[in-house]
């Protein structure tokens, strides 16, 4: 058994049937993730051709009941005590946002948070979505630590993307969306890349439009979290930029 630190990789995918033929398994094959969390998949198990995971993993799905839409999975070779998909909320679970891993000593909650959409249609639900994960992080935290990854569609400070000025009131950048985050951080959960990082310009997301990501016009909108109690476990939180193959690009854990 290697003595390296666990290694957890997430990344919105953008749909992992793309993404397969944008390189996806060179990149696993690379990397050698021992938990791989994936958002956006758009795909049911069964539509997923030529996936190639290393023999000793175990795969967890939770497509949208809309098919092509949403969807998350997650990829480990540690086997978990238990899965569960969704929240246990009927009103956020038909969207396959939320999957979770129980492993010996601690959660893994994989989320794709909905986006509140241009025109902030989708704001009142987000908000909604918002206090109800917050709500189910702290249940969960009950019993055991909680580690929480993936595109939370919110970045939450200034310095968390490009250009703040130009985009206060646009979706992933509303002062409620924001709040929503620092109520989870207020909470007692800790952003885990800002352990490492202080400064800005690291992003995770930029627009497929005007050349953003080779300009790095970007947002950081994907994320490790953890429970304060897990903070003197982690040894790294990095954003792997130079991955393509998704509008987003991986964000890395390494945990002892």
């Amino acid at each position: 058994m290697s003595t390296r630190p666990l290694r957890l990789i997430s990344w919105n995918v953008n749909g992992v049937r793309a993404a397969l033929r944008k390189g996806f398994n060179a990149f696993v094959a690379e990397t050698q993730p021992d938990v791989l969390c994936l958002q956006e998949t758009r795909a049911e198990p069964a539509q997923v051709q030529g996936l190639e995971l290393p023999a000793d993993f175990q795969q967890f799905w939770n497509p949208a009941q809309k098919r092509g839409y949403s969807g998350t999975a997650i990829f480990t070779r540690i086997p978990p005590v238990n899965v569960t998909r969704g929240m246990g909320v009927e009103a956020h679970d038909a969207e396959g946002r939320i999957i979770t891993a129980e492993f010996e000593d601690f959660y893994l909650v994989n989320c794709y948070t909905p986006n509140s959409q241009r025109g902030l249609t989708r704001l009142d639900y987000r908000l909604e979505w918002d206090r109800a994960f917050l709500h189910y992080l702290k249940k969960l935290e009950k019993r055991k630590p909680v580690l929480f990854c993936g595109d939370i569609n919110v970045a939450h400070t200034e310095i968390d993307l490009a250009r703040p000025k130009d985009n206060v009131r646009n979706h992933g950048f509303t002062i409620e969306e924001r709040t929503g985050f620092s109520r989870i951080i207020e909470a007692g959960f800790v952003d885990t890349f800002r352990l490492f990082e202080k400064g800005g310009g690291h992003y995770t997301w930029w627009s497929q439009m005007n050349n953003a990501r080779a300009r790095n016009v970007g947002w950081r909108i994907d994320y490790w979290v953890c429970s304060a109690t897990l903070v003197p476990r982690i040894r790294r939180s990095w954003i792997l930029k130079e991955v393509m193959g998704s509008d987003h690009c991986p964000v890395g854990l390494e945990m002892e």
